[in-house]
């Protein structure tokens, strides 16, 4: 059977199982990479109206905490430190800016490809102390890990982190904490699930009686994750199935563990709208605490202030979706972005400004016509 047959039998073998489940259910993924699929191959579009795919915290960009950016703007004001960061987190704007800001006024920023990108700046230049920004989740913590080891045995005593790494499974369990968030079940991230294993998300299963379905990233596989998740809703079942065994094993990635428990532990870590979680970040180990940016500088890490107006917090939380911000799509756009959701190429705000913003208007559209059509 062709691709498109097997989706359009998936999409009325969803259909069949809502209309039995007969109540609406979320689903809420935690990938920034299926927020964005979804959006991009129209997988929202193809659901039974009862059926809602919601975004989690599952951007890096948009989890950071807005006191890291802070952090990390005040090191760039200091003319012996040269920044480094992935692309992504360039525009996200903290109290005093953004790092894009900071590099226009002088700042020695640089975007970098690879950790190691950064610990060869700080071979070439031993004369500049190079800060890395380490944020992601696990997907992106064992290329960190092997940065400070690589520091390590190059003795370089001009290369740290602001560690500010973010581990999925406490979200998860915080997100499932609050009785005014309705979760049905997971669409479960791939990449990270390739690092952990299928085997993390099993307390999720047994302490809350939640589905947990692990998908790739095809629209496909989106679709066949969500007709997973309802019919176990139909069975009111709850166990963890893997659909993407290809890349993800019970157990994940043995060398990137062993690479993430060298170099770090869990630690409490502050996340946008989740707040301060206990153990759901990564701190460098005592071993390896001369690397650590915030002890190196001696840098107090404030508080959060989040733009007025903006309920990107609300968003990774599966509280509203991006077009009830009134900021989305008015003063919030890619161009001119507000929150880090419109930031990242991986934020749900960006993503339905992209994908679904015709869709979004067109709904608006016809709720308008039936208003009128009531007076």
């Amino acid at each position: 059977m062709s691709l498109r047959g097997q989706m359009l039998r998936l999409v009325e073998d969803l259909r069949r199982t809502a209309n039995t489940i007969g109540r609406p259910v979320s689903f809420m993924e935690i990938c920034g990479t299926h927020t964005v699929n979804a959006c991009r191959s129209g997988v929202h579009s193809l659901m039974p109206k009862n059926v809602r795919l919601i975004s989690g915290p599952g951007c890096p960009v948009c989890v950071t905490a807005q006191r890291y950016i802070d952090a990390l703007i005040e090191l760039g004001k200091r003319p012996e430190v040269t920044l480094t960061t992935y692309g992504d987190m360039m525009r996200v704007t903290g109290e005093g800016g953004s790092l894009e800001l900071s590099r226009s006024e002088g700042a020695d920023v640089r975007v970098v490809t690879s950790t190691m990108d950064a610990v060869e700046i700080a071979r070439n230049h031993p004369d500049r102390q190079v800060v890395f920004a380490a944020v992601g989740f696990e997907t992106t913590a064992p290329a960190t890990a092997a940065a400070v080891l690589a520091a390590d045995r190059l003795n370089l005593d001009n290369f740290s982190i602001l560690a500010a790494h973010k581990l999925v499974i406490p979200a998860m369990h915080t997100l499932l904490s609050d009785p005014d968030l309705r979760i049905d079940g997971f669409l479960c991230p791939g990449h990270v699930s390739v690092i952990i294993g299928s085997n993390a998300y099993l307390p999720i299963v047994d302490q809350y009686h939640k589905p947990c379905v692990i998908a790739g990233f095809e629209p496909i596989q989106i679709m066949e994750g969500i007709y997973h998740l309802a019919e176990q809703v139909i069975r009111d079942e709850a166990k963890l199935e893997n659909l993407y065994a290809e890349a993800v094993q019970p157990q994940g990635n043995p060398v990137a563990r062993q690479l993430l428990d060298k170099v770090f532990v869990p630690g409490d870590a502050a996340w946008r709208a989740l707040g301060v979680m206990g153990e759901s970040g990564l701190d460098l180990r005592p071993e390896y605490s001369r690397f650590d940016a915030v002890k190196r500088f001696e840098i107090e890490l404030g508080e959060d202030h989040e733009p007025p107006g903006c309920r990107c917090g609300e968003v990774i939380t599966g509280q509203v979706s991006p077009d009830e911000c009134k900021l989305f799509g008015t003063v919030c756009t890619p161009i001119n972005p507000i929150g880090p959701c419109m930031v990242s190429s991986e934020g749900s705000c960006q993503a339905w400004f992209k994908y679904r913003r015709n869709e979004i208007k067109r709904q608006h559209s016809r709720e308008r016509q039936h208003e009128e059509v009531i007076a």
